[in-house]
């Protein structure tokens, strides 16, 4: 008897970053990926408790959907979110419930909202290379910081290096500046990473200039924007981020 073998249909998800910030030889620059609909492999990815217990789940289900030969690390953040906004499109549609509580009655009602009028943020891509740096001159130590948009793998070292601070001192802290040790990779033109950490850690990093660096890589940082709008049962008009808990992906779950 003849092997049977069953097609599961894809899409070409378009990413945030167009695939301007790879290198030529990294299939992302192609700025698409091809997705697969989600199945029952993916749901028992998803529920797989020693996944869930490891918070890997949601990176498994990705991999799993995803049939462009990526090294799924290599993802930008913003066009991984991407990716798993459109997985849930492409597994149950654009449609999207969830509760939530009138801040006038306190009266938990269930809303919806169109996944598919989440667009993609507005950044000047001429500003992009495939080297995934930029440049920023702090405002008021006029020193020349160079940063890159972080990745998958760059979260990953960042979340492994937070634990290992919170294993050593028992305390949770240091995200802020963590995170700004991984995204700088030069001050000054130096890119060694002793001045980098010595520049975040010694307080030659102000905090006025930390807030200006921050507003620059938000604003150069491809991403979908996730804020919804919606009206509530007594008019009020509510806009804010979108909730992504275990119904994102299981909208049938009471």
């Amino acid at each position: 008897m003849a092997e049977t073998k069953f097609e599961v249909p894809t899409e070409m998800i378009d990413l945030p970053s167009k695939g301007l910030l790879y290198p030529k030889d990294n299939p992302l620059s192609k700025g698409q990926v091809q997705m697969k609909y989600m199945t029952a492999k993916e749901e028992d990815i998803l529920t797989n408790v020693n996944l869930l217990r490891q918070g890997k789940a949601i990176e498994m289900m990705l991999k799993s959907l995803v049939k462009t030969e990526i090294n799924h690390e290599d993802l930008l953040l913003g066009d991984r979110n991407a990716l798993l906004i459109a997985s849930r499109i492409l597994a149950y549609g654009k449609d999207y419930s969830f509760k939530y509580v009138n801040p006038n009655t306190n009266e938990e009602e269930t809303v919806t909202v169109d996944l598919q009028d989440l667009k993609y943020k507005e950044v000047d891509e001429s500003k992009f290379s495939e080297k995934n740096e930029f440049s920023f001159t702090l405002p008021y130590t006029k020193n020349v910081v160079t940063y890159k948009i972080l990745t998958v793998a760059d979260d990953k070292k960042i979340d492994e290096e937070l634990k290992g601070l919170k294993k050593a001192t028992g305390i949770d802290g240091g995200i802020q500046s963590t995170r700004l040790k991984h995204q700088i990779v030069a001050v000054n033109g130096d890119y060694g990473v002793k001045t980098v950490r010595d520049f975040v850690d010694s307080g030659a990093l102000l905090a006025r200039d930390s807030i200006e660096l921050k507003k620059d890589i938000a604003k150069n940082t491809p991403d979908i924007n996730t804020k919804v709008s919606f009206t509530l049962s007594d008019g009020e008009l509510i806009s804010t981020d979108l909730p992504m808990g275990a119904q994102f992906f299981f909208p049938n779950m009471d």
